[in-house]
This record gives C-alpha cells, structure tokens and sequence, in this order.
C-alpha cells in the first residue's frame, strides 16, 4: 500500500487537533502560542474537508481566542492537494501539493506556496493515530513554524 494510500485513510479517521505555532526571531506576527479543538471530516467529490475548530493561546497571555478553519484536502493517486477554504468553497486558496519522500511514511511540498514574499512548506508524517503536519512560513515578515496534530 503506498503512503499516499496509507494517509489519505488515516486523514478520513481525525477527530482532533492540537498544535503550536512558534514565531521565530525575525516574525513580525509574535504568534508563538498551543491550541487544540475537535475537527469533523467531510467528504464529497473533491476530496476531505477539515472543519476545525477550538481555542488558542498565546504563550505571553491568558486570554483564549476561539479559532474556525476549512481545509479541503483534494485526494489523488500521486499527491495529495491541500487548500485552505476559510472564505468558502469558492474561494479556496491553494496552499501546495503532498507528494511522496524518501523517507517512508512521510509527504512533502512539492513546491513552496508563494504569499507576496512569503513561503510556505509543509511535511505530513504519518503516524499510529494520525498524522502530524509541520509548517514552515519564511519571508521578510514572516518566520513561523506550526505543528498540528491531527488525532483519531
């Protein structure tokens, strides 16, 4: 069974969330800070849609801000098509394609996503009761990392 294969069930199983984000040294966003909530899995022609939502924190506050997400993960036999769907379905914005690695059980960004100057990548690793996605966003205002979780 081939990873795409073996991820594309695991990702129709999740139920959860929790994740940080990390701003690094040159962010102009200082959104260092853990979440977590639930996530419903659609599925329809298109593919699974991840319907989140939960509270963040910010690791310099008390105060938790609630959080809503859509993402549509579009399943094919050789990637696997990840966008983001917060204005809706008309509107999803393209965010890149997972294809295969090396390294078994682990997906990458074939190619950066380009926002203005920014760049983001991303690695989807398989795991015994999800998966995790690890995010990189770089550019001259931006220097984040988020780690999801996604769990059964």
């Amino acid at each position: 069974m081939t990873d795409i294969i073996r991820i594309t069930q695991r990702l129709a199983s999740i139920a959860r969330i929790s994740f940080t984000s990390c701003s690094g040294e040159r962010s102009q966003c200082a959104w260092s800070g853990s979440g977590q909530g639930s996530v419903e899995v659609g599925r329809d022609p298109d593919g699974l849609r991840f319907h989140e939502q939960g509270h963040f924190r910010l690791d310099r506050g008390d105060a938790e801000v609630a959080f809503r997400n859509v993402y549509r993960w579009a399943l094919h036999d050789e990637h696997i098509g990840l966008y983001h769907e917060r204005r809706g379905k008309a509107h999803a914005v393209w965010l890149f394609d997972l294809v295969t690695s090396a390294e078994e059980g682990v997906l990458v960004a074939r190619d950066a996503h380009l926002c203005g100057d920014d760049r983001y990548s991303a690695r989807l690793s398989l795991r015994d009761d999800g998966v995790d996605l690890d995010w990189r966003i770089s550019g001259p205002r931006k220097d984040e990392r988020l780690y999801y979780r996604y769990r059964q």
